[in-house]
Protein backbone atom coordinates (compact mmCIF):
# COMPACT_ATOMS: atom_id res chain seq x y z
CA UNK A 1 0.00 0.00 0.00
CA UNK A 2 1.56 3.31 -1.01
CA UNK A 3 1.76 6.29 1.09
CA UNK A 4 -0.87 8.25 0.03
CA UNK A 5 -3.35 5.25 -0.18
CA UNK A 6 -2.49 4.34 3.15
CA UNK A 7 -2.79 8.32 4.76
CA UNK A 8 -6.01 8.41 2.87
CA UNK A 9 -7.33 5.11 4.81
CA UNK A 10 -6.30 6.59 8.17
CA UNK A 11 -8.17 9.84 7.31
CA UNK A 12 -11.21 8.08 6.35
CA UNK A 13 -11.14 5.77 9.73
CA UNK A 14 -10.35 8.86 11.77
CA UNK A 15 -13.48 10.79 10.03
CA UNK A 16 -15.41 7.89 10.91
CA UNK A 17 -14.34 7.26 14.40
CA UNK A 18 -15.04 11.11 15.17
CA UNK A 19 -18.23 10.54 13.81
CA UNK A 20 -19.27 7.93 16.12
CA UNK A 21 -17.56 9.46 19.16
CA UNK A 22 -20.22 12.68 18.44
CA UNK A 23 -23.10 10.10 17.17
CA UNK A 24 -22.72 8.30 20.48
CA UNK A 25 -22.52 11.77 22.64
CA UNK A 26 -25.61 12.98 21.36
CA UNK A 27 -28.55 13.25 23.30
CA UNK A 28 -32.41 12.65 21.63
CA UNK A 29 -32.79 16.64 22.48
CA UNK A 30 -30.19 17.42 19.96
CA UNK A 31 -32.15 16.54 16.84
CA UNK A 32 -35.60 17.84 18.17
CA UNK A 33 -36.63 21.69 17.18
CA UNK A 34 -40.45 22.97 18.31
CA UNK A 35 -40.52 25.80 15.65
CA UNK A 36 -41.90 26.60 13.40
CA UNK A 37 -45.39 25.58 14.61
CA UNK A 38 -47.16 23.60 11.83
CA UNK A 39 -50.78 25.15 11.43
CA UNK A 40 -53.84 23.02 12.71
CA UNK A 41 -56.70 22.44 10.93
CA UNK A 42 -59.90 21.41 11.35
CA UNK A 43 -62.43 19.38 8.81
CA UNK A 44 -65.58 20.40 8.09
CA UNK A 45 -67.60 17.70 5.74
CA UNK A 46 -64.73 16.52 4.30
CA UNK A 47 -62.94 19.95 3.64
CA UNK A 48 -59.80 21.28 5.22
CA UNK A 49 -60.50 24.68 7.20
CA UNK A 50 -57.78 26.10 4.80
CA UNK A 51 -59.01 24.93 1.77
CA UNK A 52 -60.76 27.72 -0.68
CA UNK A 53 -63.85 26.26 -1.76
CA UNK A 54 -64.40 26.44 -5.67
CA UNK A 55 -67.74 25.48 -5.88
CA UNK A 56 -70.23 24.62 -2.78
CA UNK A 57 -73.26 23.49 -4.75
CA UNK A 58 -74.78 27.19 -4.59
CA UNK A 59 -73.38 29.50 -7.50
CA UNK A 60 -70.50 30.14 -10.29
CA UNK A 61 -68.78 33.16 -8.57
CA UNK A 62 -65.21 32.00 -8.58
CA UNK A 63 -65.51 30.88 -11.98
CA UNK A 64 -65.63 32.13 -15.91
CA UNK A 65 -65.70 31.32 -19.51
CA UNK A 66 -63.82 32.35 -22.13
CA UNK A 67 -67.43 34.80 -22.90
CA UNK A 68 -67.03 36.49 -19.47
CA UNK A 69 -69.50 34.58 -17.20
CA UNK A 70 -69.79 31.18 -16.64
CA UNK A 71 -72.82 29.67 -17.66
CA UNK A 72 -73.23 25.87 -16.57
CA UNK A 73 -75.78 24.57 -15.17
CA UNK A 74 -76.04 24.20 -11.08
CA UNK A 75 -79.22 23.10 -9.38
CA UNK A 76 -79.24 20.58 -6.59
CA UNK A 77 -75.92 21.42 -4.98
CA UNK A 78 -74.91 19.83 -8.78
CA UNK A 79 -72.07 21.71 -11.42
CA UNK A 80 -73.47 19.96 -14.48
CA UNK A 81 -71.85 20.85 -18.01
CA UNK A 82 -73.99 23.21 -20.33
CA UNK A 83 -72.66 21.83 -24.24
CA UNK A 84 -71.74 24.46 -26.34
CA UNK A 85 -71.16 27.30 -23.40
CA UNK A 86 -67.32 26.12 -23.62
CA UNK A 87 -65.14 25.61 -20.64
CA UNK A 88 -65.02 27.54 -17.30
CA UNK A 89 -62.03 28.21 -15.36
CA UNK A 90 -61.50 29.95 -11.91
CA UNK A 91 -61.19 34.01 -11.26
CA UNK A 92 -58.32 32.72 -9.57
CA UNK A 93 -54.79 31.49 -10.74
CA UNK A 94 -52.87 28.77 -8.60
CA UNK A 95 -49.17 27.34 -8.97
CA UNK A 96 -48.77 24.18 -6.32
CA UNK A 97 -51.63 22.45 -4.64
CA UNK A 98 -53.80 19.64 -3.66
CA UNK A 99 -56.97 19.80 -5.91
CA UNK A 100 -60.56 17.53 -4.64
CA UNK A 101 -63.08 17.53 -7.11
CA UNK A 102 -66.19 14.68 -7.61
CA UNK A 103 -67.54 14.19 -10.88
CA UNK A 104 -70.00 12.03 -12.52
CA UNK A 105 -71.07 10.13 -15.65
CA UNK A 106 -74.35 11.61 -17.37
CA UNK A 107 -77.37 9.29 -16.38
CA UNK A 108 -78.52 8.57 -19.98
CA UNK A 109 -75.70 6.40 -21.43
CA UNK A 110 -74.71 7.09 -25.61
CA UNK A 111 -71.82 7.04 -27.52
CA UNK A 112 -68.51 5.28 -26.92
CA UNK A 113 -64.89 5.11 -26.07
CA UNK A 114 -63.82 9.28 -26.06
CA UNK A 115 -67.31 10.35 -26.87
CA UNK A 116 -69.03 8.75 -23.54
CA UNK A 117 -68.93 11.02 -20.62
CA UNK A 118 -66.18 12.97 -21.65
CA UNK A 119 -64.59 15.92 -19.64
CA UNK A 120 -61.37 17.05 -18.10
CA UNK A 121 -59.51 18.87 -15.79
CA UNK A 122 -56.84 21.04 -17.06
CA UNK A 123 -54.07 22.14 -14.22
CA UNK A 124 -52.54 25.51 -14.35
CA UNK A 125 -54.67 25.84 -17.63
CA UNK A 126 -52.15 23.72 -19.73
CA UNK A 127 -52.00 19.80 -18.27
CA UNK A 128 -55.47 17.45 -18.60
CA UNK A 129 -56.51 14.72 -16.01
CA UNK A 130 -59.17 12.69 -17.92
CA UNK A 131 -62.44 12.58 -17.06
CA UNK A 132 -64.32 10.08 -18.75
CA UNK A 133 -66.97 6.81 -18.01
CA UNK A 134 -65.18 4.26 -17.32
CA UNK A 135 -67.75 1.81 -17.12
CA UNK A 136 -67.12 -1.07 -19.55
CA UNK A 137 -66.15 1.63 -22.38
CA UNK A 138 -62.91 0.66 -23.97
CA UNK A 139 -60.38 3.28 -24.94
CA UNK A 140 -56.74 4.45 -25.94
CA UNK A 141 -55.44 3.67 -22.35
CA UNK A 142 -53.73 7.21 -21.89
CA UNK A 143 -56.97 8.57 -22.65
CA UNK A 144 -59.10 7.06 -20.41
CA UNK A 145 -60.36 8.58 -16.85
CA UNK A 146 -57.63 9.18 -14.09
CA UNK A 147 -54.92 9.06 -17.23
CA UNK A 148 -52.48 12.39 -18.07
CA UNK A 149 -54.29 12.96 -21.07
CA UNK A 150 -52.10 11.30 -23.51
CA UNK A 151 -49.10 11.06 -21.73
CA UNK A 152 -49.57 8.41 -18.86
CA UNK A 153 -52.31 5.64 -18.72
CA UNK A 154 -53.39 5.23 -15.24
CA UNK A 155 -52.10 3.03 -13.02
CA UNK A 156 -55.52 0.99 -12.76
CA UNK A 157 -59.35 1.15 -13.74
CA UNK A 158 -61.58 2.34 -10.36
CA UNK A 159 -64.85 2.18 -10.44
CA UNK A 160 -67.33 4.32 -8.92
CA UNK A 161 -69.41 2.40 -6.72
CA UNK A 162 -72.07 5.19 -6.41
CA UNK A 163 -71.61 6.45 -9.95
CA UNK A 164 -69.93 9.93 -8.64
CA UNK A 165 -65.98 9.75 -9.00
CA UNK A 166 -63.52 11.28 -6.49
CA UNK A 167 -60.16 12.70 -7.63
CA UNK A 168 -57.52 13.56 -5.01
CA UNK A 169 -54.69 15.45 -6.90
CA UNK A 170 -51.52 16.76 -5.89
CA UNK A 171 -49.75 19.01 -8.12
CA UNK A 172 -46.15 20.55 -8.28
CA UNK A 173 -45.59 23.16 -11.50
CA UNK A 174 -43.08 23.13 -13.47
CA UNK A 175 -40.05 25.67 -13.19
CA UNK A 176 -38.94 27.94 -15.66
CA UNK A 177 -36.32 30.20 -15.72
CA UNK A 178 -36.49 33.94 -16.17
CA UNK A 179 -35.80 33.45 -19.69
CA UNK A 180 -38.56 31.16 -20.31
CA UNK A 181 -35.98 28.10 -20.34
CA UNK A 182 -37.28 24.50 -18.28
CA UNK A 183 -35.64 24.49 -15.09
CA UNK A 184 -37.81 21.55 -13.76
CA UNK A 185 -40.96 19.51 -15.31
CA UNK A 186 -43.61 19.35 -13.08
CA UNK A 187 -45.30 16.21 -11.28
CA UNK A 188 -48.94 15.10 -10.53
CA UNK A 189 -50.43 12.37 -8.29
CA UNK A 190 -53.74 11.14 -8.88
CA UNK A 191 -55.78 9.24 -6.50
CA UNK A 192 -58.97 8.16 -7.86
CA UNK A 193 -61.61 6.79 -5.61
CA UNK A 194 -59.11 6.69 -2.96
CA UNK A 195 -56.51 4.36 -5.28
CA UNK A 196 -53.46 6.38 -6.53
CA UNK A 197 -53.40 6.09 -10.43
CA UNK A 198 -50.70 8.57 -11.05
CA UNK A 199 -47.79 8.46 -8.66
CA UNK A 200 -45.55 11.73 -8.81
CA UNK A 201 -46.07 11.06 -12.53
CA UNK A 202 -43.75 13.27 -14.23
CA UNK A 203 -45.40 15.84 -16.83
CA UNK A 204 -43.68 16.09 -20.18
CA UNK A 205 -45.54 19.55 -21.11
CA UNK A 206 -48.87 20.43 -22.51
CA UNK A 207 -51.68 17.49 -22.74
CA UNK A 208 -51.88 17.64 -26.30
CA UNK A 209 -54.78 16.12 -28.55
CA UNK A 210 -52.88 15.82 -31.66
CA UNK A 211 -49.12 16.03 -31.64
CA UNK A 212 -46.30 15.66 -29.09
CA UNK A 213 -46.41 17.60 -25.53
CA UNK A 214 -45.41 21.17 -25.46
CA UNK A 215 -43.17 23.04 -22.72
CA UNK A 216 -44.78 26.51 -22.48
CA UNK A 217 -43.59 28.84 -19.96
CA UNK A 218 -46.00 29.91 -17.65
CA UNK A 219 -46.54 30.86 -14.12
CA UNK A 220 -50.09 30.64 -11.83
CA UNK A 221 -52.73 29.61 -14.13
CA UNK A 222 -56.61 28.01 -13.48
CA UNK A 223 -58.39 24.82 -13.21
CA UNK A 224 -60.22 24.60 -15.94
CA UNK A 225 -63.28 22.35 -16.86
CA UNK A 226 -63.96 21.09 -20.02
CA UNK A 227 -66.87 21.39 -22.25
CA UNK A 228 -66.90 18.43 -24.18
CA UNK A 229 -70.72 18.24 -25.27
CA UNK A 230 -71.23 15.78 -22.72
CA UNK A 231 -73.80 16.08 -19.60
CA UNK A 232 -70.98 15.48 -17.17
CA UNK A 233 -71.69 16.29 -13.35
CA UNK A 234 -69.32 18.13 -10.73
CA UNK A 235 -69.88 18.74 -7.06
CA UNK A 236 -67.78 20.01 -4.15
CA UNK A 237 -64.49 21.13 -5.93
CA UNK A 238 -61.87 23.08 -3.45
CA UNK A 239 -58.33 23.43 -3.44
CA UNK A 240 -55.37 24.03 -0.90
CA UNK A 241 -52.11 26.00 -1.98
CA UNK A 242 -48.82 23.89 -1.14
Amino acid sequence: MNFFLSSALATTLLFGATALQAQTNMKASDTEYYSPVPPTLTIDHGIPSDAIVLFDGKDLSKWKSEKGKANWTVANNVLEVKPGAGAIETNEHFSDFQLHVEWKSPEVIKGEGQGRGNSGIFLQGHYEIQVLDNNNNPTYVNGGAGSLYKQRPPLAQVIAPDKWHVYDIIYKAPQFSKDGILIAKGTVTVLHNGVVVQNNTQIDGTTEYIGLPKQISHGPGPIILQDHGDLVQFRNIWLRKL
